[in-house]
């Protein structure tokens, strides 16, 4: 017999987290936008400034996708043990109810 435990309310908690991080991470405008030379001085630190934009982009599309894949296997997992525990509960309760019987006769 296994000694797993889980605790549903911190996995369910912690998928929510990462539901809004995702939700973040769409939303917001990449950090680099906004500023031009005048904001800047420079024309290297504008170009790295773009650079970093584009490569922010890509990242944050990455990071987006692997926190929604990662939202929906800690919801999956929760809901699962959730099942597991009320069938596990409904098995003990007809096996009670079978040797209550056997009892009584």
């Amino acid at each position: 017999m296994s000694d797993l435990t889980a605790d549903l309310d911190r996995i369910r908690e912690f998928s929510k987290s990462l539901k809004r991080i995702h939700g973040e991470f769409t939303r917001e405008a990449n950090p680099a936008d906004d500023y031009g030379m005048s904001d800047l001085g420079s024309h290297d630190v504008l170009d790295a400034f773009d650079e970093f934009g584009s490569n922010w982009k890509i990242h944050r599309e990455d990071l987006a996708e692997r926190l929604k894949t990662l939202y929906g296997v800690t919801k999956r997992a929760a809901n699962a043990f959730d099942e597991i525990d009320h069938k596990l509960a409904e098995a003990l309760r007809d096996n009670d109810a079978k040797h209550s019987k056997k009892k009584a006769s």
